[in-house]
Parts: C-alpha cells; sequence; structure tokens
C-alpha cells in the first residue's frame, strides 16, 4: 500500500540558544532532520511532507531529498496544526506515518515494524518503556486495545504507574487521519491542537489501536538543548563504532571513536582512539590508523599505515604507504604504492611516486614526484607567485637536498642531485647536480657581541 510521512519541524529550538534551526542541529555529522529524511527514504516512502517553520531559507537550502514537499506552518499551534499544514497533500487510499523532527536516531528497521503493525489495525503508534515516565504522556489500554494517551498532570495514581508512553510518532489512514484533523480543538490551557487528541477519537469511533516499539529507547528520544544533542551524538557514535566491530574492524575504544559519514572497511582493519572519519572514507585490508587522526574523503589502500595525529583529505594513499606521524594531505594529493609521507610534511595537490620518500618537515604543493624520488627535511615547493599557482616536475630517483627551495614552474630530472640549501629557479637536467646558493665567508678572529 502507498504510504507518506509527514515530519514535524517547524520549531525554533529556544533551548538550543542558537540561529540555527534546532533541526539542522548535525548528530554524526548530518543535520537531524536530514537523518529523518534518509531513513524515511531507506523504507521507500512515496512522499515525504516536510512541515517547517522557523528557518526556512536556511532548511531549504540546506536539506535534500527526493519528494520532498515543503509545508510551511506560520504559526506553530500545536503538534495538530502541524500536520493539518500537510492535510491537502494527503490521498485518503494511502498510510501516513507521523514523525518528530528532532528524533534523528530512529532506524528504519523500527520503522517498518511500525508499518507491520499498522497492516494488521486501524492506527498504529510507537511507544517506548520507561524506568522513569514521570511528565510523560502514558498509554492506556483495554482488552489489549490502546483507547488513550493522558498526560502526567492527568493521570491518576494507578495511571501514573504505567512505564509505556508516547513518542509523537504513528501511522494511520490519509481518510481517517484528515477526518480526525478536522475534528481537532484546541479548548485547552495552550490553545493548540494536540494530535494525540486523534487517539481519543479513534478509540471512539471503536477503531483497533495497537503499537510497536523501537529496539532503544534513544531512538525516539528527542533534542531540545544541547545536552540532549551530546547524549544523542555519543549513542550514535557507539551504534556505529558496535557496527564497524561486529563487521571485524578493530578499534582501540569505541567511546573515543566519530563517524561522522560512511566508512567502508576491508578485512583487519585497526583504528586507535580518537580517530574522526568524515565524509565518505574507503580504508583496504590490513589498515593501521594511529590515534588523533582525521580523515574526510579519502581512499586508503591495502597494508597503509597512518600514523599518529595525522589528517588526510580528499587524497588517496596507495598500497604499503606510510603516513605521519602529524603528516597532512590535502586535496589531491596522491601516494602511489609504497612511497612515505613523514612527520609535519604536507601535500596538496600533489602525486607521490611508488617509493618516493618525503620524511620531514617538507610542503610539497601542485608537484609530481617521481618513482623512488628522495625529498629532504626542510623542502618547500614554492608554487605561488602571489597571483598564479605553477606546478613542479621532479623526476624519478632524484634526490633534493635537505632546505630546498624548488621555485615553479620548474623540472627537477631523473636521477638528479639538488644539494641542500638550494633555491632552483631553472630547470636541473637528468643525472645533473645543482647547487645554488651563496659562497661561504670565514672571517677570522671575528669579535663576538657583548653584553651593552
Amino acid at each position: 500500500m502507498a504510504f507518506s510521512v509527514v515530519v514535524l519541524a517547524a520549531g525554533k529550538g529556544t533551548r538550543m540558544k542558537s540561529s540555527l534551526p534546532k533541526v539542522l542541529h548535525k548528530v554524526g555529522g548530518v543535520p537531524m532532520v536530514q537523518r529523518i529524511i534518509n531513513t524515511v527514504q531507506a523504507i521507500e516512502a512515496d512522499s515525504i511532507h516536510l512541515v517547517y517553520g522557523h528557518g526556512g531559507d536556511k532548511l531549504k537550502a540546506t536539506l535534500t531529498g527526493e519528494n520532498l514537499n515543503w509545508c510551511l506552518q506560520e504559526e506553530q499551534l500545536g503538534t495538530g496544526h502541524a500536520v493539518q499544514q500537510a492535510a491537502p497533500h494527503i490521498n485518503d487510499d494511502e498510510d501516513v506515518l507521523v514523525l518528530v523532527g528532532d528524533a534523528p536516531l530512529i532506524r528504519q528497521e523500527t520503522l517498518a515494524q511500525l508499518k507491520a503493525v499498522k497492516a494488521e489495525c486501524d492506527l498504529a503508534l510507537l511507544t517506548v518503556e520507561l524506568d522513569d515516565p514521570t511528565g510523560m504522556g502514558r498509554i492506556i489500554r483495554q482488552d489489549d486495545n490502546i483507547t488513550a494517551i493522558v498526560e502526567h498532570k492527568d493521570a491518576t495514581d494507578a495511571q501514573k504507574q504505567i512505564c509505556e508512553i508516547n513518542t509523537g510518532m504513528m501511522m494511520m489512514s490519509g481518510s481517517d487521519l484528515k477526518r480526525w484533523l478536522g475534528a481537532l480543538s484546541n479548548s485547552n490551557a495552550q490553545g493548540e491542537y494536540y494530535l494525540t487528541d486523534v487517539i481519543e477519537m479513534a478509540a471512539n469511533e471503536g477503531k483497533r489501536i495497537q503499537s510497536a516499539q523501537p529496539q532503544e529507547v534513544v531512538e525516539v528520544e528527542g533534542v531540545n538543548n544541547r545536552i540532549q544533542l551530546a547524549h544523542l551524538e555519543r549513542a550514535l557514535q557507539l551504534r556505529q563504532a558496535n557496527e564497524l566491530m561486529t563487521n571485524g574492524v578493530a578499534l582501540a575504544d569505541p567511546l573515543r571513536f566519530d563517524l561522522r559519514g560512511t566508512l567502508t572497511t576491508g578485512q583487519d582493519v585497526t583504528i586507535d582512539i580518537n580517530a574522526v572519519v568524515e565524509g565518505n572514507v574507503i580504508l583496504g585490508n590490513n589498515v593501521t590508523i594511529g590515534p588523533n587522526c582525521v580523515l574526510k574523503n579519502c581512499e586508503i589502500a591495502d597494508n597503509a599505515v597512518i600514523e599518529a595525529n595525522s589528517i588526510i583529505e580528499e587524497a588517496i594513499v596507495g598500497e604499503s604507504c606510510t603516513v605521519g606521524p602529524f603528516g597532512r594531505l590535502r586535496p589531491g594529493a596522491v601516494m602511489h604504492a609504497k612511497s612515505k609521507v613523514g612527520n609535519f610534511v604536507e601535500m596538496k595537490k600533489t602525486i607521490l611516486g611508488e617509493g618516493a620518500k618525503v620524511n620531514h618537515l617538507t610542503y610539497l604543493g601542485d608537484a609530481e614526484v617521481g618513482a623512488n624520488a628522495n625529498i629532504g627535511a626542510g623542502t618547500i615547493t614554492c608554487n605561488y607567485d602571489g597571483v598564479n599557482k605553477s606546478k613542479t616536475v621532479i623526476g624519478q630517483n632524484a634526490f633534493v637536498g635537505s632546505n630546498s627551495s624548488l621555485v615553479a614552474p620548474v623540472t627537477i630530472g631523473d636521477n638528479a642531485t639538488v644539494g641542500a640549501g638550494s633555491v632552483i629557479t631553472t630547470e636541473v637536467e637528468s643525472a645533473a647536480l645543482a647547487v645554488a646558493r651563496g659562497k661561504q665567508r670565514n672571517i677570522a678572529n671575528w669579535p663576538r657581541p657583548t653584553k651593552k
């Protein structure tokens, strides 16, 4: 049966104390409402009606998704009023799933379970059991059928003993939903239209109302402040860490691991503490990631070692390469097999040939380094003249001495040698030695400065 989804995302989130709409705050590197949109798309919803209010321009500039229909709620007059904004777009002959936009950890398996429950009844609620349900609406049942949701302040002492509470997420037919929405009243202290009132309406019509429950409580927990946001962040990270370890990844400490994107791994991958993975990252077999590394939109091939405190962003690391410690590969950096980038080396838009070594304190930008070349400590490619970027080419088996400056555009030929401390401004032919530095003068009996 066709079904659509209504996502309630109009709240301002005052307690976040932020200029950013609450639902755009990120969990695992993704805006929380985008996570919900992604989850709903994974269960193949026919359409997604996003009810928005505060920060509409920011939401539209940020969020993506197929079949996404924007429904403006100009005034926030309760959850029932929010769903009413989507009602004109809802078909009578489809099921409608209503979700809250600030509960980003809901699993697609849980929503699939809710759909399955709805297939056997008229209205399906997502409920959860809490050890301490204080302040929450209690689920009231009669003969295994849900008959009402009673708010804590209105509950009897017996009802307050009930631990099953409402999550605000539910599914029903479009025709029923629209009929009940039309009958909602705002005759309450807050003057708002509550979606939960449809439960009593359904019960009064003799509808069968059943429930599904999530695998874990955190799936239905919402965000109202930054403390709760941080709590959900850690819950998501632990969930992801557990999934990786189940698939064979060795994490030194799952509590000190952050995945803010997607991570694809081969066998026998080891990741030390405080790794941050962003965007789309691919790790081959037997890859080792040291402590405090940041990996962003990169690919690291089999048997590579990324040592401590290294940053790899939009770069490719080949088989059996070594990076770091304190290495930095910027966008466009490519390391071929068995090459090495050592401590405090930075590469940007540079290709490092097979077996080439850049061991210490070096910057290579807009360069191409041949196989088995050796770049000495303190070497820099001077790739920018203040206006244009130019390229440096270093041939195979070339040796560049320490503390050399290669002023681009320039070429160092195969098997060439550059003496330490040289400033190279013109081509060095293959197998040649280039020395470009001022002549040394020794002055005898030089009087040392004395303190005045």
